[in-house]
């Protein structure tokens, strides 16, 4: 069964793509048609590919590895913020930081700043030896940390793929990505190039109701791999409770029999006395 239907990616008007003017050649495979100047997606191909997408990310997922999610632009941000947060995976909803990917170590020390400040602040003798500008500066450090870093304090190793909303707009996260050969999932609009994107989702970009059904398709997805890793590691656990147990029973076995032959000997004393 498709993740998403034709009428609903009608309705959330993925189909309206740039002007003709700014279209890029090379996504003229996924466009149906042109009307009043504006570029129309072909949202059979759509649907496919958003099919395609969430089926890797589910599995990527349930293998326990990290997605990362990258859309800076306004009508973005609060999607991702809500959607991909309530799933547990990484996203970048301010401004990329340069060499986030390529510098990873970097980034993992500002982290782990975040952390010290954290625990500063949470021991009260430490905390209150501080001047009160101290304090103030210590506070304003960890609130713009917080702001670039938060969302992503819990991706301790390189992410398994990479969700951007706007390819055009992120491409240098895209580049890094690349250059670490880390698959890109992409909403690509006529006015992009889908050549270096792995996984190519031919929507609008711009439209909120576009971004946020795409978004909640991905994050579902992931959900059912996450439950999946779930009840595999549940199964896994109770197969080997019951190899454990079954190993156990011919230790048990053995000593009953050397148990039943004491009180045996013990009966026959008694009985002598």
């Amino acid at each position: 069964m498709p993740r998403v239907n034709f009428e609903e990616l009608l309705e959330a008007g993925v189909h309206f793509g740039h002007l003709k003017r700014k279209w890029n050649p090379a996504m003229a495979p996924y466009i149906f048609m042109e009307r009043n100047g504006i570029h129309i997606l072909d949202l059979h191909k759509t649907a496919v590919k958003i099919d395609e997408a969430a089926d890797a990310l589910k599995q990527i997922a349930k293998s326990g590895r990290k997605v990362l999610f990258v859309a800076t632009k306004k009508q973005a941000k609060e999607i991702i913020a809500d959607k991909v947060g309530g799933v547990n995976m990484p996203y970048v909803t301010e401004r990329w930081p340069g060499g986030m990917l390529t510098n990873f170590p970097t980034i993992r020390k500002a982290v782990k700043k975040m952390t010290s400040i954290d625990k500063m602040m949470a021991d009260p003798s430490q905390w209150k030896n501080l001047s009160k500008r101290e304090r103030l500066q210590i506070t304003r450090q960890r609130a713009k940390l917080d702001k670039t870093l938060g969302s992503i304090a819990d991706l301790t190793r390189l992410p398994a793929a990479m969700f951007v909303v706007d390819v055009m707009k992120e491409h240098i996260a895209v580049k890094e990505a690349i250059r670490l050969n880390i698959p890109v999932f992409g909403i690509v609009d006529t006015n992009s190039d889908p050549a270096p994107i792995d996984f190519v989702i031919p929507a609008n970009d711009d439209a909120t109701k576009s971004i946020e059904l795409i978004t909640e398709v991905m994050t579902k997805a992931i959900q059912e791999g996450l439950s999946e890793r779930k009840v595999e590691k549940d199964n896994e656990g109770s197969k080997e409770k019951k190899a454990r147990a079954k190993k156990a029973e011919p230790a048990k076995e053995a000593a009953k029999k050397e148990e039943a032959p004491a009180k045996e000997s013990s009966s026959e004393e008694t009985a002598g006395e």
